[in-house]
């Protein structure tokens, strides 16, 4: 029986299930295999049956999806930074909808790519961390075939970063694409079934293919993913997810715009440290950042790499990539003004990961569970369905995406589809809407070997945020979102906090099952 049922069936035999198994059990197992072991008692087999949510009709609108690489949630002046100017970011959220608690599945560039293609968690899709799994790429079960059987014509343009074959997956009519990382300058580009060297700065090039693909005549609408590099650093990355360290990560901004923010000030969130002196070296964090700094590090990746507590140039140079980003959003939305089609195109801009300017100490790690990284921008425009101005504070994750426009296309949505359509919230309606979200990571010993078993699972409530360290004992984390929202002072420990803890593993252990897709 699943969940669903046995809360639906009776109230009390489900309060007795939780007090009765939840309580034994926890406390015998890691909860992300109680949830396993448990639940598959329950489980029928997965079938690949369609959701029988009701299919709306949204008038087969085109969609535009744009994935910036590293884009932190507050890193456009639409959402108040202090010296950025994005205006065209900026027009997204005052002619649509800005979300202001926008996650992550997973912080981190190849599984999140992953979710937000498939609408399933990594414990599901299986591209667990940034190691080349080309093969099982090409199996995924992403929406772009059913998008097509809808009757959309569809693109891919830019990063896939699911192993370093750029060559064309399945369900896109249209595929542009680079090996792995790519490069920002002069780039080598799959297109035309064919890698070839392309002369210029890779945000523009890629620009350049969008309002191209835009520009073509067609009877149908059309969907358009727009993966950047921007704004993540010039590196090479091996199939074995290491970076060749003979290429020098940099952050390399378009010509036009190096230079415009030199004198900018620099302001620091409240979390973060610029100091070894500062690190609890007693936490799973400060254990990471002592053997990041060890001398067996710096011998083998140099003292320069790893930029602690990321230093004022690279955000600098972080600012300035971004304007390259919001030129070309200028210039796809002129596209779509000139071809009369902007009001009839729903445009989604978000992003893979944030990014660490030294909170909690971190610089270049970007996977750890903390808002800087987990948290996304996200700003959705189509006047048919959203009005100005409009600003909606429920939890969205990013395995909504696929959901969200398939149920825009009146595609139908699969059994294996975890995430759900946030169209009800664009529509200004939130009953039933989720109060809690998994977040998970898998650790691997590249690129970054000091980051090995920190490996966890992590629950966000509208107070709380509770992150299990599933490879270290008694080091687990609970912050108060609402009195600590810099998540700066751990309660796990605390004897008047042991209530909510408890809690908290219970809800994180259902959620772990059903990643695993034993609620079915």
């Amino acid at each position: 029986m699943s969940i669903k049922k046995l809360q639906n069936k009776s109230p009390d035999s489900y309060r007795t299930f939780k007090k009765k198994g939840m309580k034994i059990l926890f406390q015998k197992l890691m909860y992300c295999f109680l949830g396993i072991i448990f639940f598959a008692s329950c489980q029928s087999n997965d079938q690949e049956e369609t959701k029988t949510e009701k299919q709306l009709t949204y008038g087969k609108p085109n969609i535009i999806l744009i994935v910036v690489d590293d884009l932190r949630w507050d890193e456009f002046s639409a959402a108040g930074h202090p010296f950025l100017k994005t205006p065209n970011i900026d027009r997204l959220a005052k002619e649509g909808a800005l979300f202001e608690n926008a996650y992550q599945a997973v912080p981190l560039c190849s599984p999140n790519r992953a979710c937000i293609l498939t609408g399933q968690y990594p414990s599901r899709h299986g591209i667990v961390d940034n190691v080349a799994r080309d093969k099982a790429s090409h199996q995924l079960k992403l929406f772009a075939p059913v998008l097509q059987q809808a009757g959309y014509e569809t693109a891919h343009i830019g990063k896939w970063h699911m192993g370093n074959d750029p060559s064309p997956r399945p369900g896109y009519n249209y595929w542009v694409s680079f090996p792995g990382q790519g490069k920002i300058i002069d780039p080598i580009l799959y297109e035309n079934d064919k890698t070839d060297t392309v002369k210029g700065y890779i945000t523009d090039l890629l620009t350049d293919r969008s309002v191209e693909f835009i520009k073509n005549k067609r009877e149908k609408p059309f969907f358009l993913y727009l993966g950047h590099k921007a704004i993540h650093p010039d590196a090479k990355q091996l199939n074995n997810g290491a970076l060749d360290l003979s290429e020098p990560a940099k952050f390399i901004p378009a010509e036009r715009h190096k230079g415009i923010y030199k004198d900018a000030k620099i302001v620091r969130r409240q979390n973060a440290i610029s100091s070894y002196a500062q690190v609890d070296s007693q936490t799973v964090t400060g254990e990471v950042l002592y053997k990041k700094r060890s001398p067996g590090m710096e011998a083998e990746f140099g003292k320069n790499f790893f930029d602690h507590f990321t230093s004022d140039q690279t955000i600098r140079d972080r600012s300035e990539m971004l304007l390259s980003i919001d030129d070309g959003l200028g210039r796809i939305i002129k596209e779509l003004e000139d071809q009369n089609i902007l009001d009839k195109t729903m445009i989604i801009f978000t992003s893979d990961n944030g990014y660490f300017y030294g909170e909690h100490g971190l610089s270049l790690e970007r996977r750890f569970p903390y808002e800087e990284s987990v948290r996304t921008p996200l700003l959705i425009r189509y006047p048919p369905l959203i009005k100005k101005n409009t600003i909606i504070k429920d939890f969205v994750v990013s395995v909504d995406y696929a959901p969200t426009i398939l149920m825009l296309a009146g595609a139908p949505l699969g059994n294996h589809i975890q995430g759900r359509s946030i169209l009800p919230l664009l529509e200004g309606n939130n009953n039933n809407w989720r109060t809690s979200f998994l977040m998970e990571y898998y650790s691997f010993e590249n690129p970054f070997p000091w980051l090995i078993d920190t490996d966890y699972k992590a629950l966000r409530t509208e107070r709380y945020k509770y992150i299990h360290w599933f490879k270290h004992e008694n080091k687990d984390e609970l912050y108060d979102m609402v009195d600590d929202p810099y998540e700066m002072n751990n309660l796990v420990n605390r004897k008047d906090m042991q209530t909510v803890v408890k809690e908290m593993k219970e809800k994180l252990a259902l959620e772990v099952a059903k990643t695993f897709g034993l609620n079915n």
